[in-house]
């Protein structure tokens, strides 16, 4: 279910998307029961003789889908999560023990099973297809997803994982991972974050043994679907596994918050679960989305190899968490080797009460970019992607300021404000003027649009 994400040193850029030439070396990850061992980061570049990329282990031939960067590739195996003291590992670990605790088997051991070592890497079909995604659905684009080639990608989401861990027999687990998609810059917004996934399958006796005369009651029918049912689902068999869903995310959020946390749900739409819904918490007097979850798509279980069982399924960002949490103002923060930052994390246990201290706030310098654009081609994650790739973590948002269209040419020019800030240390002006330098040439040689320079 998904539905939000070093420093790198100034040198000369040279495409966006991986060239041809460029060799990722890694170790791969295996899935496992409740293992928090890291795949090691410690990549390197080569030139191989093909148009190949290596990534943990395996070689991907290059085509007219790949897009994805060497900045994206050298976050691949860095699993903030399974990171000691990290605070998305605090996040996780609070969650895992939560359901561990409150969610027994009948022979008193966890129900739920947690794999956060699955690799990345996953084919279109697990991304996608196995989740019932249209053909022509907009989460499919390349503006917005990393692809290796048209067969494989970095997930976008953990609900890449969900078909293959029911078929191979599961009824509750947790999938926790790194997740890649292209999005716009700010300080909540990072082409690489984390999330949870969260599924579980009743059988008829599990959803309805505690109700009363509820030996008639059934899971499926042959109905119609409405906004709040699938056609083969009951309604009363929906609204138990609904009312279970909210109950357990609701006091998931509760033990993490503390009591009197404000919850409410909103109604919307994934492509892999109906009904489905959003959950917002009020933090501060501010209400913020923080998952969505739904009741699964009958289709997609019943292909899994479960057809006699109904289930839900949710998706939440550690980032959004700890963020919140830990008031954690930019998500950037997160990828830091500052020891100032990772020893605040550092406490005698994960429930230890921890209120980020800011580091010195460093002044930003500001610089703006104005270009025509080249046709009607032109993608705004395209120039978003680029600006990371050559500026790092040292952009600390990107705004589109003013967009202008031509009335005699037609021609469309856009204007963006680049906001550079070094978490760590002050920026010189000098500095910045050569990456920004390199953005401008950049993107005329990459994207093809006339600066206004």
């Amino acid at each position: 279910m998904a539905m939000l994400w070093k420093f790198m040193r100034v040198a000369k850029y040279s495409k966006t998307a991986l060239s041809p030439k460029v060799k990722v070396r890694g170790i791969p990850t295996h899935s496992r029961h409740s293992s928090s061992k890291s795949v090691p980061s410690d990549f390197a570049a080569s030139a191989p003789c093909s148009n190949t990329v290596e990534l943990l282990g395996k070689s991907y031939p290059q085509d007219d889908y790949s897009n994805v960067t060497e900045k994206i590739l050298s976050k691949v195996g860095k699993n903030l999560h399974n990171r000691k003291h990290h605070p998305l590992w605090l996040i996780k670990e609070q969650v895992k023990e939560h359901f561990y605790k409150h969610y027994l088997g009948r022979r008193g051991t966890p129900l739920f099973s947690v794999y956060d070592g699955l690799s990345p890497v996953v084919t279109v079909q697990q991304n996608f297809d196995s989740l019932l995604i249209p053909q022509n659905h907009a989460s499919r684009r390349k503006e917005d997803n990393y692809y290796l080639n048209r067969d494989h990608m970095l997930r976008a989401h953990t609900s890449a994982h969900q078909w293959d861990l029911i078929h191979s027999g599961l009824d509750a687990f947790l999938a926790v991972g790194d997740v890649y998609r292209r999005d716009t810059i700010d300080n909540t917004h990072y082409p690489v974050f984390h999330q949870m996934e969260g599924v579980r399958l009743f059988s008829c006796h599990e959803l309805f043994s505690s109700i009363k005369d509820g030996d008639g009651l059934q899971l499926f029918e042959q109905g119609h679907r409405t906004a709040h049912k699938q056609e083969c689902h009951t309604m009363e068999a929906v609204r138990l596994v609904e009312f279970n869903l909210k109950q357990v995310l609701t006091k998931l959020m509760t033990h993490i918050f503390g009591d009197g946390l404000q919850v409410r749900w909103v109604d919307c739409y994934f492509p892999f679960t109906h009904p489905s819904f959003e959950m917002e918490i009020n933090f501060q007097g501010e209400w913020m989305e923080v998952l969505g979850c739904g009741v699964m798509e009958q289709q997609l279980v019943n292909s899994a190899g479960a057809q006699d069982k109904i289930g839900w399924a949710f998706g939440l960002g550690l980032e959004r968490l700890a963020m919140i949490l830990y008031d954690i103002p930019d998500i950037r923060l997160f990828w830091s080797e500052d020891e100032r930052f990772l020893k605040q994390f550092i406490g005698s246990h994960i429930w230890q009460k921890i209120k980020f201290q800011p580091l010195s706030r460093y002044p930003p310098l500001i610089n703006d970019i104005s270009f025509w654009l080249p046709s009607e081609t032109y993608s705004q994650n395209d120039f978003y992607d680029l600006v990371r790739t050559i500026g790092g973590d040292l952009i600390e948002k990107v705004v589109l300021l003013d967009e202008f269209a031509h009335p005699k040419t037609k021609k469309v020019s856009h204007c963006y404000r680049i906001i550079y800030r070094h978490p760590e240390r002050t920026l010189t002006q000098d500095e910045v003027h050569r990456i920004h330098r390199a953005i401008e040439e950049s993107a005329v040689r990459e994207l093809g649009v006339e600066g206004r320079f």
